[in-house]
């Protein structure tokens, strides 16, 4: 394939605890990430408002076709098993639906 992604894309921004609390859990588990301050960089400003309702919320994430707004681990992991699975980490595996999303989907048949 000609545009094989090698990493996600992360935008951030100096100072944000949600943006340093994601950097380090998904460097934790190995995740490829390219980092974007969208401080020092405009198109990444611009993008970042595209996607967050003209607002400039980070942590933003764009995983293939995906773009995540202030994204969990978990949720990060999910989206990169759907979308670029050659980038999880081996050994890594996303984490299931938790308890009161599986208790949910049975009492909505889903």
């Amino acid at each position: 394939m000609a545009n094989t992604p090698t990493a996600i894309d992360v935008y951030w921004r100096p100072g944000c605890g949600f943006c340093m609390a994601l950097d380090r859990q998904l460097n934790r588990l190995g995740v490829p990430m390219d980092k974007h301050n969208i401080w020092e960089d405009q198109d990444a400003a611009a993008f970042v408002r595209q996607h967050a309702n003209g607002n400039e919320t980070v942590p933003t994430v764009h995983i293939g076709s995906s773009v995540l707004v202030n994204p969990t681990p978990n949720e990060v992991l999910q989206t990169m098993q759907a979308e670029v699975p050659d980038l999880v980490p081996e050994g890594v595996e996303a984490p299931g639906q938790g308890a009161v999303g599986r208790t949910m989907r049975r009492l909505l048949g889903g």
